[in-house]
């Protein structure tokens, strides 16, 4: 059972540096058998921040199979907001103790990043700690952005066959050149490890155990390079501590003396559930009755476990729900990413506008799909229904195609493979947004390389329905200036706009 809690809209694992290098383990063992890569990111305070401003790192982190707290800041805040957790697990200590297990169990290590020959200098530290360590690759490739990087840095890990790729981009960079690759990688673990290599090589300098323990490693830090952490940190201190405080004012309620019923049980019938067309049910229902807190969470994960081991879909009714805490809103989103990783889906029915609050508070709002009552969630998870409604149609004048719910670097060449099915006459095409609450870096590179084939055939690419987060994405980099954004899809096949020029 996964314990996560929400701490700035960025999920966070309630983990030991033991339980971590034990699931680790099992991401390799699942990964070698399946082909699945699994994104590990180690969170502290800039993570946080950054994801606050950037909506796309903010879905990665939310997604990501593990999140470890590496920051202080992270740790006292989960202790403010009621949770004590299990412990601080950095990458600079995660990354040595998962050399030794490798070491000891045959996992092989492939080392990506730092300035050149930093990496190789780790990677020759660690096989000195522990013999028999594999390291079967070593790149430190040009800092670039990642559209300009080469290819050739793919091939080279695909062919070494890692079973851990330990990734020193910085962040966001790293988070994102993992999300964006991850599905042709076929790597069993990828972790972003920032300054990791610099400090196993010994050209930045870890604090004294003291100091860790205290919680004063970033003073050490800030003392090594202040010109150019003090900006950062100063940063990270205003905007951290200011959406916290919002965060902690709105949970700061006293748990619940008496456990609210959450309900069905497990070993009841999950009931309505919607039937596929063999007649089997494939959506459960769970209700929440009052709060959903830290002192009911366990009991809450269980039923909800149990339903997505018997049925793709499920639905957590709100109607009855009073309050989540972060560590409730941590385990809505472990169930969602459990849900979606095996092809179904989680919605939230009748949420309370105090709960919607919360969730927008915490940037959840973009993250969850939501239902103004339970049938409404029941007949949209209807999948016969769910692939008509994607599929392609058109008006008199514009072809309209519904995108995915996610639009990254693994549904980006579908969603062009169904464009290019566009007659050569028709190249007038509205993106029906309305159902997508996420597209990555290389979605958009979709979307401009959509654009530009549209208009060199005389038409145009225009988008509707779009969330805000979205929208801030696209004018992140100046998609807005080639597609044309409307409110829906009625709008964008009505109006009469003269098509944008390429600069």
């Amino acid at each position: 059972m996964r314990k996560l809690l929400i701490i700035g809209g960025v999920p966070v694992d309630d983990l030991s540096m033991e339980t971590a290098l034990d699931r680790l383990e099992q991401f390799i063992a699942v990964g070698r058998a399946t082909g699945k890569t699994h994104q590990v990111a180690t969170v502290n305070a800039d993570f946080v921040v950054n994801a606050l401003h950037d909506p796309e790192l903010r879905h990665i982190l939310q997604s990501a199979d593990m999140a470890t707290a590496d920051g202080t800041p992270v740790v006292l805040g989960a202790r403010l907001l009621g949770v004590r957790l299990a412990g601080r697990v950095t990458g600079a200590d995660m990354v040595p103790a998962l050399a030794e297990r490798a070491a000891q169990h045959g996992y092989s290590m492939y080392l990506l990043g730092a300035k050149p020959g930093i990496a190789a200098q780790a990677g020759e530290i660690l096989q000195a700690r522990y013999p028999g360590l594999k390291i079967v690759g070593v790149e430190s490739p040009p800092n670039v952005p990642l559209a300009d990087m080469d290819a050739s840095v793919l091939h080279n890990i695909q062919a070494a066959l890692p079973d851990i790729l330990l990734v020193a981009f910085g962040n966001p960079k790293q988070e994102k050149w993992i999300h964006m690759h991850a599905h042709e990688l076929g790597v069993p673990i990828c972790m972003g490890v920032g300054g990791t290599f610099d400090m196993i090589a010994g050209v930045t300098r870890r604090a004294p155990q003291w100091m860790q323990r205290a919680g004063l490693e970033w003073s050490y830090r800030l003392l090594q390079e202040p010109k150019r952490l003090w900006k950062r940190y100063v940063r990270d201190m205003f905007f951290f501590g200011q959406h916290f405080i919002r965060q902690w004012w709105v949970m700061r309620q006293k748990p619940a003396i008496d456990i609210p019923s959450v309900g069905p049980m497990p070993d009841e019938p999950p009931s309505p559930v919607l039937p596929d067309s063999n007649g089997r049910r494939q959506a459960a229902v769970i209700s929440v009755h009052g709060r959903l807190d830290v002192t009911n969470q366990s009991t809450f994960m269980m039923n909800a476990e149990r339903a997505l081991e018997n049925y793709p879909f499920l639905v957590i009714n709100l109607a009855e729900a009073t309050f989540l805490d972060s560590s409730a809103l941590g385990s809505l989103v472990a169930l969602t990413n459990r849900a979606r990783a095996s092809g179904g889906a989680l919605g939230l029915a009748a949420v309370p506008p105090s709960i919607a609050y919360i969730l927008s508070l915490v940037h959840l709002d973009q993250f969850f799909e939501f239902f103004d009552d339970v049938i409404g969630a029941l007949e949209r998870y209807d999948t016969t229904s769910e692939e008509a409604a994607k599929s392609l149609s058109d008006t008199d004048e514009w072809i309209v195609i519904k995108t995915p719910r996610t639009l990254d670097a693994k549904s980006a060449p579908f969603l062009l493979d169904r464009c290019s099915t566009i007659p050569m006459d028709q190249a007038k095409l509205v993106l029906d947004f309305s159902e997508t609450v996420f597209v990555s870096g290389a979605g958009l590179t979709a979307l401009m390389k959509l654009s530009h084939e549209l208009r060199g055939r005389g038409g145009e690419l225009r988008a509707a329905g779009c969330s805000r987060d979205i929208v801030h994405g696209l004018k992140l980099v100046r998609l807005d200036q080639f597609i044309a954004l409307y409110e829906n899809v009625a709008e964008a096949t009505q109006a009469d706009v003269a098509a944008l020029s390429l600069p």
